[in-house]
């Protein structure tokens, strides 16, 4: 049982400390010295405590709790993975916190609750410059000692064998080596093309993603194969690097909204991208959709949120993350097995798309 657990147990323990007390409290992290100290025990009798082992007196151990709970007292998580060699912590590992990964995590955390893990969310400082293994590294600093398993979103690298449980989100690589899930990046694409093709749309260009992502490949796939399949011929000068990123799509959409003959529509590779494209054309003086139809690819809150509610194709984004937590805790288990879940997308209308100007 970890401190933490501990201070669940209990409840007539009162956290009331006299004033005394309180003067003589430790300053900085708590020890299991300060708590010995505290309570009137032998540093031997808070671990028993805290640890859940028995041969300790009922108001003792009471005792003990109660000081644990008031100074805010944890055992160390490497000390305790080197003992039990188990730390009972998920590690859910990011190149960078955004939309997109944070909407992973709330499935993630609501797919955890319960089973008696913790999650550690960690993002190990990754620039362009080092982009390209970054999971590797991270992994190399927590595995083993911090985390008994991890779910790592967008790996760039494959991982042919690892020292503890993987799950990859939506991986650089597409479905291969551990586990994986992602979503059906093609067939949205098609979707949110053919969507515009019906509207009458027939320049519409293409924000695409991080060329080094497998997904971003896939959503580009899927809007050439739309266009051919609408008898419309691909026009290269109308496809244009967003980077899956705000700032990156700026100039493209700036480029691409200032030609004389001008895309009456857009599809990006993710919502972000499309909601800047949004924001240059305002700057343009252009209106959404009277002049301008623009769909995203993700559907994440701020898509629907906005004045302008942005049609996106939707990923599951959430139930992505829950079902990743599940295929993780089962191979923790040891009732998992290797899986590739391709999970469906699906397009959402909403108020910026539109026929294109007579």
């Amino acid at each position: 049982m970890s401190a933490s657990a501990a201070r669940g147990y209990g409840a007539s323990v009162s956290t009331d400390a006299h004033p005394a007390d309180l003067a003589s409290e430790p300053v900085g992290r708590v020890t299991i010295s300060d708590v010995a100290r505290a309570a009137g025990v032998s540093v031997a009798t808070v671990s028993k405590v805290v640890n859940g082992r028995h041969g300790v007196a009922a108001a003792t151990a009471e005792r003990v709790l109660e000081v644990v709970s008031r100074l805010g007292y944890e055992t160390s998580l490497v000390a305790s993975s080197l003992r039990r060699r188990k730390t009972n912590v998920i590690g859910i590992l990011v190149a960078e916190f955004e939309p997109f990964s944070t909407e992973l995590l709330k499935g993630i955390s609501g797919a955890v609750g319960g089973t008696g893990y913790e999650l550690l969310a960690y993002s190990g400082g990754v620039t362009d410059s080092n982009r390209v293994g970054w999971e590797r590294r991270s992994l190399s600093r927590l595995a083993g000692t911090l985390i008994d398993g991890a779910v790592i979103v967008t790996p760039t690298v494959l991982f042919p064998t690892t020292s503890i449980p993987v799950v990859a989100i939506d991986p650089h690589t597409g479905p291969a080596g551990p586990s994986t899930i992602d979503s059906d990046n093609v067939g949205g694409a098609r979707a949110a093309t053919r969507h515009l093709v019906e509207l009458g749309h027939r320049r519409i260009a293409h924000v695409r993603g991080r060329n080094d992502l497998e997904s971003a490949r896939l959503r580009e796939q899927g809007y050439r194969e739309s266009l051919a399949e609408a008898g419309i011929g691909l026009e290269p000068a109308l496809v244009r690097d967003g980077g899956y990123r705000a700032a990156d799509t700026t100039e493209p959409a700036r480029e691409l909204l200032s030609r004389h003959d001008r895309p009456t529509a857009v599809f990006a590779a993710n919502d972000l991208s499309a909601l800047r494209v949004i924001e240059v054309a305002h700057e343009l003086g252009l209106r959404v959709p009277q002049d301008l139809s623009v769909v995203g690819f993700d559907d994440i809150p701020e898509a629907s949120s906005g004045t302008r509610r942005l049609t996106t194709v939707a990923q599951p984004l959430r139930q992505m993350g829950a079902r990743a937590a599940q295929m993780l805790l089962a191979m923790l288990d040891g009732a998992g097995t290797e899986e590739h879940v391709h999970m469906p997308a699906r397009l959402i209308v909403r108020e910026t798309t539109a026929p294109p100007p007579a």
